[in-house]
């Protein structure tokens, strides 16, 4: 049986530490059904699950899918979305409620958690805008070409270590602000640098890094004029700084002004080449990689979605 154009296909991922995930759910239907908002929905089990469920609402023919969810589960659904036909997923479109233990991409749209009436509201409007996705190729640990999409960010070194410790610790302590602080504490007396070897343009970079952000939207923070839709990725080059400096960077990446400080090199390009970055983290919309083995790159795939604008 054919599917309703209009017809939403929602998957729900509730967060691993929500006490009472349903009730969420529940707030969010008395939402779709006072605005007359016609869909399926499921729950995904896992992050594992989320792949499998937006594959099948695309064989099963919806033309709209909404991720109630953070950035790791929008990271999965786009690149389910990019092994389908690019015909078949020209006629898709992603819409997105927050609903993860982070939500950097919600917040660059200014889509906040609680907000589900205005966002339900915005997303009927059906008002679409082409997204470009950065894009990583790599080869993992079998020695196969892979590549993974991401909508906000990679990052290469120490930053990605917080991320993975952020993640956490947001488990425990709620608050943005206050894991960032906790994981930073615990990595303080750790490695701060790592040998990389990079080309972004025509720069050639040798040397130790303490941090590398590859942006395709706000990067959480770090690449913060950084937009979807403009064909380039946006570099924030943070190099080895005092201890003095340390803290002031932490202070200027909470306050949104992480560009002005002076171990910060910003960067924007369509590609950056990582021949080595030894010992380094590396994580992607939030989410900690551990298959990329040797040389990698990351490039910019324009227009590849359609998302549904939330306001």
């Amino acid at each position: 049986m054919a599917i309703d154009n209009k017809r939403w296909g929602i998957i729900y991922c509730p967060k691993s530490n929500a006490l009472r995930p349903q009730k969420h759910w529940e707030r969010i239907e008395r939402s779709l059904k006072a605005n007359g908002v016609e869909y399926d929905y499921v729950q995904s089990e896992n992050s594992a699950s989320v792949s499998r469920l937006v594959k099948m609402f695309i064989n099963s023919g919806y033309k709209t899918i909404v991720i109630v969810g953070g950035d790791s589960a929008l990271n999965d659904t786009i690149n389910c979305m990019m092994q389908a036909d690019s015909q078949l997923r020209d006629e898709i479109s992603l819409g997105l409620i927050p609903n993860g233990l982070m939500n950097d991409f919600a917040h660059f749209w200014n889509m906040r958690e609680g907000e589900e009436e205005r966002i339900i509201k915005a997303l009927k409007k059906h008002r679409v805008k082409k997204l470009d996705l950065g894009c990583m190729r790599y080869t993992n640990k079998n020695g196969e070409a892979c590549r993974r999409y991401f909508l906000n960010c990679v990052n290469i070194g120490f930053i990605a270590a917080i991320m993975n410790l952020r993640r956490k610790t947001r488990r425990l302590f709620g608050s943005r602000t206050l894991s960032f602080f906790f994981s930073f504490a615990l990595l303080i007396f750790q490695r701060l640098d790592y040998k990389m070897h990079l080309k972004i343009n025509t720069d050639i970079i040798k040397r130790k890094v303490m941090t590398v952000c590859v942006g395709n939207s706000l990067g959480y923070g770090q690449t913060p004029n950084a937009v979807p839709y403009n064909g380039q990725l946006d570099v924030s080059l943070v190099y080895h700084p005092e201890m003095t400096q340390l803290f002031e960077g932490i202070y200027l990446f909470l306050r949104g002004k992480f560009l002005n400080h002076k171990s910060v090199h910003p960067y924007r390009t369509k590609k950056v080449e990582v021949f080595t970055a030894e010992h380094a983290m590396v994580g992607i919309d939030g989410r900690l990689m551990k298959t990329p083995v040797g040389k990698f790159t990351l490039s910019i795939e324009p227009e590849a979605i359609n998302f549904l604008l939330p306001d």
